[in-house]
């Protein structure tokens, strides 16, 4: 099969959260010694804001605790040439209150092992996302 014909299409604010509910791995992007990083971690989508945990001594905490931070999540079919990515851009909250990391921690379980008492809340306020379909010729 070839699939030729592509289109490009911006995604809703909508349609951008709902693809990142359903997923459970993103990038965290930040600046460190001015030039950019990026650390994968696994997430949650609650209460209207991504939200991931990381070590105290980690890069991506260090990074949250100045402020702004992006995430990112993408899906792609490299036979199709098709898939999808949503951006969200904003400054990032430390969550403190030993409930709501409580109530974080029942849904969000690290991937990566050590301590991750860190909880980082992005808020989905600045979320851009973009689809390129492909259909067959």
């Amino acid at each position: 099969m070839i699939y030729t014909e592509r289109s490009l299409a911006a995604l809703s604010h909508r349609d951008c959260v709902a693809l990142l509910t359903g997923e459970q791995v993103g990038r965290a992007v930040f600046t460190e010694r001015a030039l950019p990083a990026v650390v994968p971690v696994n997430f949650i989508v609650q209460d209207d804001a991504v939200v991931m945990c990381t070590a105290a001594d980690t890069r991506l905490a260090a990074a949250a605790s100045r402020g702004v931070l992006a995430f990112q999540v993408d899906d792609i079919d490299p036979i199709t040439r098709s898939g999808w990515s949503v951006v969200v851009v904003g400054v990032a909250e430390l969550v403190d209150s030993p409930e709501e990391q409580a109530r974080i921690h029942l849904c969000l379980q690290p991937w990566a092992p050590g301590r991750n008492e860190v909880f980082i809340r992005l808020p989905l306020k600045v979320v851009t996302g973009r689809r390129i379909s492909a259909s067959e010729d």
